[in-house]
Formats: structure tokens, C-alpha cells, sequence
């Protein structure tokens, strides 16, 4: 059976606390826990309207939470500004996306590395040697990691220009430039057909790897959340309802209750009786 509290244990990378948020009189998020370990890779699903983008928005700092705690790192980043916390190494890509969308591929990705440029202001505006220096590099860095997302051929093009896999691609390294130690992907799936989605989750696997990271992502294509999430969080009018393993989530009459409906929880629930006789 699934749980709705995950278990605690020392060395957690982000730990989320008795979380919740009001807008006036609509409580968004209510008494919402997670925690995630280096490395792991899970997911947060729900119907629509049931706080997943919310939590998102509360832990990268978009929104102050009305109560709990939030700590990264075993520090406490409740109510800090979106830019520290990213500086921090928390990156996020947004359900809509959003690039500069009048800016080449490449200068998205510079963007980012300017974050961890290495020279001053007054460095930038003198244009020295050392600001040269850092410029050539970062710009060498930006094409490297354009060749990972195979996207190296389009670094001159306008971002707007590009196909709508290709700028999903583009966000997602974004993110990487910041080089980040925690990735949050809002609906990277949204919009794809399904051979779009089916690379998305090799590149997700891969980026997990290759970087070292810790994943949770936000999404409604449940292909690619049974696919590529070693657990998952399940919510439904801002509270969790269920956490656990893909295949226990999928059997759970809560979870088929909350997308599905009542009837259809009542069946799910009489055929896993009827598989453990």
C-alpha cells in the first residue's frame, strides 16, 4: 500500500515541511512534505488545480509560503528571492516555456553561465584582459553543452525559429548552464507527440547521469512519469494523497479516485483484491 508521507533519513539534499500556502481565502497548499536524496529521480503528479506548479513556485522562491519550511542543503531557504536560490543550485523550467525568444540558441545558454562568470562589473565595463578571458570561456562552455543537447547546428538560429521539441531542449539546458545540483521540470513533456516524448525521457535519464543531479518534474503524461520516476508524489486539492513506486501509484484507489472519478477508484480497488486472492 501506498504511503502519503515520505520516510525521513538523514543526508537529504532538499527537505519540504509541513508546507502551505494561501491565496486570500483559497488554501493552494496544505501541510505539503517531500524530501529527495541526491540523485534520485521522482515525480509530482495530480489533477489539474491541485498545487503541483504552487510547490514549485514556493520552493524556487517565486512565492512566500504562509507556513512551513523549506531547506536545501540543510540550510533554510524558506522565503529566500528566486535569484539566491538559484545561485544556490536550484533550476527550474516552467510549464510555458520561456526563453529569450529574440536571442540566438547560443545567447540563451550564455545567459545562464553569466551567472558564475568569474569577472566584475568593473571588469565588464573596462573590457580588460581578465573580462576577454572569461568571455572566451564561457562562450567555449555554451558550445560544448550545445553539443550535448544536439543543438550545436542551430546555435545562430533565433530561439523563437525553432521547432517546439528543439526549444523544450533549449530550456532544459538553460537550466544546466546554472549548473545546478536540483532540477525542476514543470510539463517538459507538454506539447509533444509521442516520439518527442520518448527521447525526452532517454534525455532525462541522461542528464540525471551525466550531471549528477536530482530530478523532480511536474507532469501529466503518465508514459513518461511511469517511465522515467523511481517514486512519486501524488496530490490532489493541495494535499498529498499517496507517495510511493510507480507501480504502486498506478493500483492506488485514491490516486484513480482523483483523476478518474469515485466509480472508477471502486473499480480499480475490486481487481487488486481479486489479483492478491
Amino acid at each position: 500500500m501506498t504511503s502519503t508521507t515520505q520516510p525521513t533519513a538523514s543526508g537529504s539534499l532538499l527537505q519540504v515541511e509541513s508546507l502551505s500556502k494561501n491565496f486570500g481565502g483559497l488554501r493552494a497548499v496544505n501541510n505539503f512534505n517531500l524530501e529527495l536524496h541526491p540523485g534520485d529521480l521522482a515525480g509530482l503528479i495530480g489533477p489539474n488545480g491541485a498545487g503541483k506548479t504552487t510547490v514549485f513556485n514556493l520552493i524556487t522562491g517565486v512565492y512566500l509560503p504562509t507556513s512551513g519550511k523549506i531547506s536545501f542543503k540543510g540550510q533554510d531557504i524558506s522565503g529566500l528571492p528566486p535569484h539566491v536560490i538559484n545561485q544556490m543550485g536550484i533550476a527550474r523550467t516552467f510549464q510555458n516555456i520561456r526563453l529569450f525568444p529574440s536571442l540566438t540558441v547560443l545567447e540563451n545558454v550564455c545567459i545562464a553561465y553569466h551567472s558564475h562568470a568569474g569577472y566584475s562589473m568593473q571588469d565588464a565595463i573596462l573590457r580588460n584582459s581578465k573580462f576577454e578571458a572569461k568571455e572566451k570561456e564561457l562562450l567555449e562552455k555554451a558550445q560544448d553543452f550545445l553539443s550535448i543537447f544536439r543543438l550545436e547546428d542551430r546555435q545562430g538560429e533565433i530561439a523563437r525559429n525553432l521547432p517546439y521539441g528543439e526549444q523544450r531542449r533549449l530550456e532544459i539546458a538553460r537550466a544546466l548552464a546554472a549548473d545546478p545540483t536540483l532540477l525542476f521540470l514543470d510539463e517538459p513533456a507538454a506539447g509533444m507527440n509521442p516520439a518527442e516524448s520518448m527521447a525526452l525521457m532517454d534525455l532525462i535519464h541522461f542528464i540525471r547521469d551525466r550531471f549528477k543531479l536530482t530530478i523532480l518534474l511536474i507532469e501529466h503524461q503518465m508514459r513518461v512519469v511511469m517511465g522515467v520516476c523511481e517514486k512519486i508524489t501524488v496530490m490532489d486539492f493541495g494535499e498529498v494523497i499517496a507517495y510511493g513506486a510507480p507501480q504502486e501509484i498506478q493500483s492506488n484507489p485514491r490516486v484513480v479516485e482523483a483523476y478518474l472519478g469515485r466509480g472508477a477508484a471502486e473499480l480499480a480497488e475490486k481487481l487488486q483484491r481479486s489479483k492478491a486472492q
